[in-house]
Parts: C-alpha cells; structure tokens; sequence
C-alpha cells in the first residue's frame, strides 16, 4: 500500500493500481487418504460438473454430506448407473431440500457413518476402502470413480493479514458496498 494507490507484485514486474479487485477462489480440500493423488484425474475428482460425462451408465461415489455433495451426487444421475453417497455421520449437514432430493433419487444410494480409507485402482479407480465409523469394520465398495466433496480451503495465503477473514477463513466483504473489503480501494468477488 501507497498513498497513490497499491503496488501489486507479480512474478513479472510491479503494478500500480488506485484499486484491487481480489477474485482468487477456493480450493477443494481433499481426504488425505492412500491412492488420491495418484489417481486424480484418473477417477478421482472434486468436480462434478468437470469430470462426470466421463462416468457415463458406470457407478461413481460422492463423499461428503453438505449441500456441494448433495449437487455433485444429483448432477451425476444425468451419466451414472448408479450414485453411492458415502457420509462419515448418520446425518447429512446439507439442508433439507437437498437431502430431500438426495434421499428419494432411485440412482442414490447412501452408506451412513463411513469413512474413506484408501482409494484402489491400478490405472483408474476400481474402489474404495471404508471404514465404519461406528463399529470399525471395513469393508470394499467397487466404484469407477470418486468425487471428493468434503468443502474449500480460500485462496487467500498472499494476503499476509492485509484483509479481514470471516470465521471460515474467506475475505470479509461488506464493509460499505456489498464488495468492499476492511481495505478502502481494495473489493473482494467469487469464491
């Protein structure tokens, strides 16, 4: 920050700007488990508006319980034989219109209080390793394809605490227009 303006440093050069807008997204969080960065892009995503025409009449599993794995899961009846839903509780977060939808869709099939253990396949995926949350068994489900669904991790890690966070970790925005940030000059959008 300057009193004309800001500079903006990028790989390249310095920019001078009277005003910011900051759009930099989210990214998705991912579970962390044996097989999921080996296999992403070979069955393993976090998008399924991006990846799910590839799945055409194969069975494809959403893991995660809010509103995003309710979209991913009902987007990818429109390709998928079959659409298993795999929760680590015994109640989904998502709100009740979308568990609604979810819960009376007949390619929907949901596997309560499981967790994700290992994600198999040797070229693309072939299954996925649960663990119930309850009893500890583990069992195997064959699947084509995992769409992680379990949130976003925002963007903002260049800030180094210019902006205001909300609670969740995104830029607090609405300070005096719906875009303003806890920066005058600086405006926040998207993600």
């Amino acid at each position: 920050e300057t009193n004309e303006g800001f500079n903006l440093l990028t790989s390249k050069d310095t920019y001078l700007s009277k005003s910011v807008i900051i759009s930099s997204g989210a990214s998705a969080k991912w579970l962390g488990v044996e097989g999921e960065n080996r296999l992403q892009g070979y069955g393993v995503s976090a998008c399924a508006t991006c990846d799910g025409f590839f799945f055409k009449d194969k069975v494809v599993t959403v893991v995660g319980g809010g509103d995003s794995a309710m979209e991913e899961a009902l987007f990818l009846t429109k390709f998928a034989e079959k659409v298993h839903i795999v929760h680590r509780r015994d109640a989904f977060r998502a709100s009740s219109i979308m568990q609604g939808r979810v819960l009376v869709h007949k390619k929907i099939e949901v596997l309560w209080n499981k967790e994700v253990n290992e994600i198999r396949g040797e070229d693309s995926v072939s299954a996925v390793e649960l663990k119930d949350t309850d009893s500890g068994e583990v069992i195997e489900l064959e699947t084509d394809a995992v769409f992680v669904a379990i949130g976003h991790t925002p963007n903002v890690g260049f800030l180094d605490d210019l902006l205001e966070l909300d609670k969740k970790g995104y830029i607090k925005t609405g300070f005096t227009t719906t875009t303003s940030t806890s920066k005058e000059g600086v405006f926040a959008a998207g993600d």
